[in-house]
């Protein structure tokens, strides 16, 4: 099969009923950004002997994000919302915590589903955590080496597919 100029061996294709999240981070330049996301997804590319799948979504302009800073999101997948908020929960505690200016936002709004995040990270504050509700969402600013940390209370799950696919977008 051909799409336009690119030839297209179908041959296999696996996909896995999951949840997933979307997790909006944003840094003070594109460079921390950058690493933040990179070692969120880290390891993610499979679900197979990790904790959860991931990926690097896209990039937001500072227009674009919650404050105003430049941003990237990136998706988690796994086969429970249990597992995944474990994971998701792990994984910006020492992957995006850690990497400095960065805040992280709950990209998937419109869900019924949730799971706690800032509720969980909010204890490396030793106390000096502070939360804040603005536009009825709450956040925790958690003091971190080179500032503050601003993560949001909780973020959407949603029913997705994931497995060995990938995608071609124009």
């Amino acid at each position: 099969m051909h799409l336009g100029t690119t030839l297209i061996v179908d041959t296999f294709a696996e996909a896995f009923r999951m949840v997933y999240t979307r997790v909006l981070i944003t840094a003070i330049n594109e460079r921390w950004v950058n690493h933040a996301i990179e070692e969120l997804c880290g390891y993610g590319s499979s679900v197979i002997a990790c904790d959860a799948e991931a990926g690097r979504e896209r990039i937001w302009t500072p227009a674009e994000t919650p404050d105003g800073r430049p941003g990237a999101s990136a998706l988690l997948f796994d086969f429970s919302p249990e597992a995944l908020a474990k994971a998701v929960v792990t994984r910006i505690g020492q992957c995006v915590m850690t990497c400095p200016t960065t805040a992280v936002f709950n990209g998937l709004r419109a869900t019924e589903t949730s799971f706690a995040l800032g509720k969980h990270l909010r204890y490396f504050g030793d106390g000096y955590q502070q939360s804040k509700v603005i536009d009825g969402q709450r956040y925790w600013r958690i003091p971190v080496m080179d500032g503050e940390f601003l993560v949001e209370e909780s973020l959407g799950v949603a029913k997705g597919i994931a497995g060995g696919n990938f995608l071609i977008q124009s």
